[in-house]
């Protein structure tokens, strides 16, 4: 598939190493800014199935984008690179249903993976974020994990591992109707919001609770 993209960055030696990686592998860059105003002016223009910004430009920070992408329903996919290591905008990034969050110093080790994963609808953090900012699960939401039956945990193990609707109802020889079933039932019982990433990200970053259950 030749995704397109727009990468953001004010670093301009990061810019063109991205730039440059992403296109010798294949990837259709549309356009890159160091700006933005000029990255979000792009996305509207260009509906890019990507767009790899940089959290902190001048004019536009790559959250705030991502909040207006999600508030004008805009279905570019946003991934995040920086090397911001603090929770809360950790979390503002989970809020404005960001689809990947790498740190600038894994960026080429892992935007191939995370460009795979976003379009087709998995988010993907890395494990050095969660260790990097000592992620602590809600404590109520590890309660909540005694709550589900072995076939919700089967399927929560297999979410955690990047695996789509399809292939855990293929790996478990169900329908896909089952598994979307299962899925609202682990959320509801998890007590997270309805967002269709909110579970991917939670199982994503909660891969070693999971393995212990």
């Amino acid at each position: 598939m030749n995704t397109s993209i727009v990468i953001a960055d004010d670093h301009p030696l990061m810019l063109r190493g991205l730039t440059d990686f992403l296109t010798s592998k294949g990837f259709n860059i549309l356009e890159s800014t160091t700006d933005g105003n000029t990255a979000y002016n792009l996305i509207v223009k260009l509906k890019p199935d990507i767009a790899i910004l940089d959290i902190r430009m001048p004019h536009k920070t790559g959250l705030e984008i991502a909040e207006d992408c999600q508030k004008n329903n805009i279905p570019t996919k946003i991934i995040l690179i920086t090397f911001d290591k603090e929770k809360d905008i950790f979390n503002q990034a989970k809020k404005f249903n960001v689809y990947g969050y790498i740190l600038k110093e894994f960026a080429v080790e892992e935007i191939e993976i995370c460009i795979e994963n976003a379009v087709l609808g998995k988010p993907y953090f890395s494990d050095e974020i969660a260790k990097f900012l000592n992620y602590s699960p809600n404590g109520s939401h590890l309660e909540s994990i005694k709550l589900l039956t072995k076939s919700e945990l089967k399927i929560v193990k297999l979410i955690s591992e990047n695996k789509t609707s399809n292939d855990i109802a293929q790996e478990l020889s169900i329908s896909v109707r089952t598994v979307d079933k299962h899925r609202s039932n682990i959320v509801a019982k998890l007590r997270l919001d309805n967002k269709p990433t909110s579970l991917s990200i939670w199982a994503n970053l909660n891969k070693s609770n999971i393995k212990n259950t």
